[in-house]
Parts: structure tokens; sequence; C-alpha cells
């Protein structure tokens, strides 16, 4: 087990220098644009192809970091640059680690590169998992798959929703219901290719923020794939779910905590990335508050200025540490026993909104227009609180786990 450092080594310092270079020269001259655009990045994520950033192997590099640092790292420099564009960039590898969690060798082999495309010709993916009615609570998702055993093929029929890509992949991660009766215990993650028929893009999302990455509904009318599209087979389907209904005879509650543990370890890249944006806003702030002047001084001088950014500069620091203590301790197998993942994911989120918009109010008048950034950013900031769990989730998982009561 790695111990817990807050200094980076050389390599990882490296990396990150890289990625800031990445985001400083890149992704922030594209941000405005994209952000008016409402559309997806394509030539900013054909330029991250390009130099490795968009890439399965990356990611596992950072993800296997043993100090758990690389991840969060990552995540904080590129959505430091935009968190649109980085969102556009980063989108995929919710699926890709779907299929690398769940699939076969083989069908790591086939899905994961389709996913990425190449440097000439990017694709996406999109994983697709909130429904309309199902989404801090996926027990009660509604997508269906059926197995029709004559044809060796899943029927699958439903609607998804606020997913990252959707429509637009070229590949679709879909999870599924497959047996009612076991909650979320009774789900399956299932393969759909671009062009599959009845595979459809619904209503496409004019949102607040986030506006370079695409954010679709996804419909499924009768969609049918061949049983190798089942992540992990059907022989492992049927044992994991002959466990799971052994163990809600035994105790259903146990059950649920387990899956609630899985969403815990993923909650601090979430964290990271509001760390990003609240880190560039601060900084937007502080050179604007150096360099602007009132009654013959920098506005930096009062004490009601000064304070503030003591304030967010210490926030962005306090949600760092939790970020990567969460993150080392995912990656080391140390137990969340007092929820740490959505404690980072819950302070990080709300100081991403709460220095946003305070660097608004220190650049004034200014900083209300979109000819500064932090407009922008303080736009961006509102999705961190909700994806990945509400704020008002996360504290009740915190609450719960401190309390020792079941986590339904």
């Amino acid at each position: 087990m790695a111990e817990f450092t807050m200094e980076l080594n050389d390599e990882q310092q490296e990396v990150r220098e890289w990625l800031h270079g990445f985001a400083a020269d890149v992704i922030r001259p594209a941000a405005a644009e994209w952000d008016e655009r409402e559309e997806t990045p394509w030539p900013v994520i054909q330029e991250a192809a390009k130099v490795g950033i968009y890439s399965l192997d990356f990611y596992a590099q950072q993800y296997f970091d043993p100090t758990g640092l690389g991840i969060p790292m990552a995540m904080e420099e590129l959505f430091w640059g935009d968190a649109g564009i980085a969102l556009s960039i980063v989108g995929t590898g919710l699926a890709a680690v779907g299929v690398l969690a769940n699939g076969t060798e083989e069908q790591i082999g086939t899905w994961i590169p389709q996913m990425y495309g190449d440097q000439n010709d990017v694709k996406v993916a999109a994983f697709c998992s909130s429904e309309p009615d199902a989404g801090s609570d996926v027990a009660s998702m509604r997508t269906r798959a059926v197995y029709d055993e004559a044809k060796d093929e899943w029927v699958i029929n439903g609607t998804k929703t606020w997913a990252t890509n959707g429509g637009i992949a070229n590949v679709h991660v879909v999870v599924a219901v497959v047996d009612p009766e076991l909650g979320s215990k009774g789900h399956a993650s299932f393969i759909v290719p671009a062009g599959t028929p009845g595979l459809a893009q619904g209503q496409k999302f004019k949102k607040h923020g986030i506006r370079a990455s695409h954010t679709a509904e996804v419909v499924l009318d009768g969609v049918r794939v061949p049983g190798s599209c089942l992540l992990g087979g059907k022989e492992k389907l049927d044992e994991r779910l002959a466990r799971a209904r052994e163990r809600a005879r035994a105790g259903g509650e146990r059950v649920k905590n387990a899956a609630m543990a899985t969403f815990e370890a993923s909650r601090p890249a979430v964290g990271a990335m509001a760390v990003g944006t609240a880190r560039a806003a601060y900084e937007v702030a502080l050179d604007y508050a150096k360099s602007r002047e009132q009654f013959g001084r920098p506005i930096i001088d009062n004490q009601g200025v000064a304070f503030q950014l003591a304030d967010m500069r210490t926030r962005i620091d306090a949600a760092r540490l939790l970020v990567w203590r969460a993150s080392w301790m995912a990656v080391n197998g140390k137990p969340f026993t007092a929820a740490e993942g959505s404690m980072s994911k819950l302070f990080a989120s709300e100081t991403a909104k709460k220095v946003t918009a305070q660097a608004i109010q220190i650049l004034g008048g200014n900083g209300y227009t979109r000819e500064y950034p932090v407009e922008r950013m303080h736009r961006d900031s509102a999705i961190y609180t909700i994806f990945e769990g509400t704020s008002e989730i996360q504290r009740l998982v915190i609450a719960r786990t401190l309390a020792g009561t079941p986590i339904r």
C-alpha cells in the first residue's frame, strides 16, 4: 500500500505540467466559442487524441497510479481549462470504465478501441444509466432487458436521460433491469453500437452550463443486441443474480450498502473537477484584484476583497485535501468508514459554486459579462452539486454512515 503524501513525484509533476499546458494552450482559447455554440468540440477532442490525452492508455495509467493522485490531478488540470470541453474529453471514460469493470477480455479488446477511434477519426462513447424517474434512486430504473433464448439476443426497451454523448456515441453502454425483484442488484450492462435499429437520440438538453458537452436522452425501442453484448456474459450474470437472491434472503440491507460503496469510490474524481473550476475562477479573481485600481490603489488592498480571496484559497486547498485523501483511500482499498468519498465530492462541489460566485463579485460588473470567464465558470459549477449524486444525497450518505443506519 502506497503511503499517503501531498508531494507529487517527478513523473506526476511532468504529467501535471503537460496537462496544464494543453489546458492553457488548447482548451482555454476555445472555451468561449464552444460554450456559445453548445456543440461537441470535435477539433479539441482530436487535438487531445493527437497528443495522447484522449485515449484509454492515458486514463489507465492515471487510474492505476498507486498513490491514487493520478486521476484527481488530471481532472483538476483539464477542468481548470474549461469544464464543458474537459467533460467532452473525459466523458467517454465513463463508458470505458463500465466495460473494463464488467466486460470480458474479448469485449474489452473489441469495444473500447471503437469508443475512442483514432487521432484522425475520433469517436465518443456514452454511459446510459439515469432515467426520467430514476436518477439518485437507481433501484427505480425501468429500462428492461429480456433474453430471447431462441435467438441468443437481448431485447431492450426504455428511455435514458442525462447521457453525456447520448445519441452521438459510436458505442452506448446501457444499464438495464434484468430481474426487477432484486432492485439495483438485478441490473446488467449492455453494449449497444451506433446504428442499432430502435436506438435513437431523444431531446438534446440546452443546459445552463457545461454547454460544450453534449447531453441528451437515449431512446431504446425494441433494441436487439446479440448475447455477446451482455457485459461479462450470460453465465457470469446468472451466477451473480443467484448470489444476489441468496444475499437478499440473508440480509437485503447489506447488499444495498455494498452497492452504495461502489458509488462512493467514483465521487472524488468529480470533486477534483470542481476543484479545477474553483481554482480557475480564484486565479482570475486574484489577478484582477491585483491589477484593478479604485480610489488610487489595487482593490486587493481592501479587506473586503482580500478576505474573500483568503477564504476562496482556503476552501480550494481544503477541498483538494479531501479529494486526494479519498482518492488515495479508494486506490489502496481503505474503507470509507465516514463516507469520505461523499465528503470530498460534497465539499468540493459546494466550494466550486461559492468560489465562482465570489469571483464574479470581485470582478463586479465585468464579472457578470461574458467578456470575462468567471461568468461561464459560475454557470459550469452548478453541475457539480447535481451529477454523480446531488449534495443532498451526499449529506444523506454521510449522515447515515455516521449513524450506522442503512443507506437506501
